[in-house]
């Protein structure tokens, strides 16, 4: 995990591999509430594989012929899976969507039913896995191994570090955008995302990225297979300036980045505070993550500041995981800790050559954050580690916005996404 240094547990891990097929790797949202069956909008509980949700969000919207915007959906879930989650289209009913998944690849409708409410990002209580982990030594004892390591996690919380989904693993670069954005370069933003070939990317790939790297738009663009869609909203967008104006100026690549979905482009400068937040959590851990020291900032299940407690009876909340050691989110508002903590928290920051005011980002402030403390660990709940010929298979539920790879990583000692 990108800049993830440390391991809260000390036993050995079981090794392994993730992810061999789609099916090892099996999510399910947990809804706060499920959808009544009466009310003018329409959700879909779906089974999607091999797909992210934004672009089977799209999908659906450009087949109805509807505006993204009248799309809802409480969580991202991963592509290299199979998961299972709700999608909200607004104002439509059920027999307006007849024969809607003929139309959709790789994405299975499980259940359509009306509700009074659309649904929103983060409306969700968290997510169910079952993930197969492959190529273990001895899978009994691997089981074992695994489930202790599982119980130690119950008890303890994991590490919340922030999973290559967030910043992509064959191309781990969307912190890299973000940090363009909070330095001020839009271009940059732009070069970094749509430029710039990563050798761990197809050959094709790289190409079209190099055309677009010297200056050759359309080449880039035609260069580009259809999987590419968000470097091509921005290149057309470009395109568009180019036959406007005749050259390109730093509004040209405002446009470019406003050409995205916007949970997109708001990713980029999320990413690179995550990329920062697990530099934080890496420190942090090696001082225990159940326990209050000096200069913490504690925070709630809604992550809410505790502002008033007795230290000596905090311990006992913590370990009952009502409250929460916390990290930086950095950003322009965001407090810092106390003591040496505070002190750690700040010198990540000047090692950046950062500023909290940087995170405002004045050029596009809509893409900007105040920043918030976030949980150093969370809490995991209904584990279980089963032998199979196969190898084991590994079950737990965690809350929204937690990485189930943190957990992995734990249990096989290994670097995964």
């Amino acid at each position: 995990m990108l800049n993830a240094e440390t391991y809260l547990t000390p036993q050995k891990g079981i090794g392994g591999q993730i992810r061999i097929n789609n099916e090892d790797f099996y999510v399910e949202e947990i809804p706060i509430n499920n959808p009544s069956g009466e009310g003018p909008n329409t959700w879909l509980w779906i089974e999607k594989e091999g797909r992210n949700t934004l672009d089977v969000v799209l999908d659906i919207a450009r087949e109805l012929k509807m505006n993204r915007k009248q799309m809802g959906f409480a969580g991202m879930k991963d592509k290299a899976a199979v998961t299972r989650q709700w999608i909200c289209v607004s104002n439509k009913t059920p027999e307006e969507l007849e024969g809607l998944e003929e139309k959709l690849h790789h994405v299975k409708i499980m259940d359509i039913v009306p509700n009074q409410k659309k649904l929103r990002i983060g409306q969700l209580v968290g997510n169910k896995f079952r993930l197969m982990v492959r190529d273990v030594e001895d899978p009994q004892a691997a089981a074992q191994q695994a489930e202790l390591i599982l119980k130690q996690l119950e008890e303890k919380g994991v590490p919340n570090y922030y999973g290559y989904q967030r910043f992509g693993k064959n191309r781990p670069n969307t912190h890299l955008v973000g940090k363009a954005l909070i330095k001020g370069g839009v271009k940059a933003a732009v070069d970094r995302y749509v430029g710039h070939p990563y050798d761990t990317e197809p050959r094709h790939i790289q190409e079209s990225r190099r055309f677009y790297d010297q200056g050759e738009l359309e080449e880039a663009m035609d260069a580009m297979p259809s999987g590419m869609r968000y470097e091509k909203m921005m290149i057309r967008a470009l395109l568009k300036e180019k036959k406007k104006k005749g050259e390109l100026d730093e509004k040209s690549y405002i446009l470019a980045l406003k050409s995205l979905p916007k949970p997109l482009s708001r990713m980029f400068v999320h990413a690179y505070q995550s990329y920062l937040f697990n530099r934080v959590v890496s420190q942090r851990t090696k001082l225990g993550m159940d326990k209050y020291i000096e200069g913490d900032i504690l925070i709630d299940n809604e992550e809410h500041l505790i502002h008033e407690f007795d230290p000596e009876e905090i311990n006992q909340k913590i370990k009952e995981f009502q409250a929460h050691p916390s990290a930086p989110l950095f950003g322009s508002k965001v407090p810092l800790a106390g003591g040496e903590l505070g002190k750690m928290e700040q010198k990540i920051l000047d090692e950046e050559d950062l500023k909290l005011e940087d995170f405002t980002v004045p050029k596009m402030p809509k893409l900007g954050s105040h920043g918030i403390r976030r949980a150093i660990r969370f809490k995991i709940w209904d584990v279980s580690a089963e032998a199979t010929e196969e190898g084991v298979i590994v079950g737990f539920s965690i809350p929204k916005g937690s990485y189930a790879t943190s957990v992995l990583r734990e249990v096989m000692k290994l670097d995964v996404y």
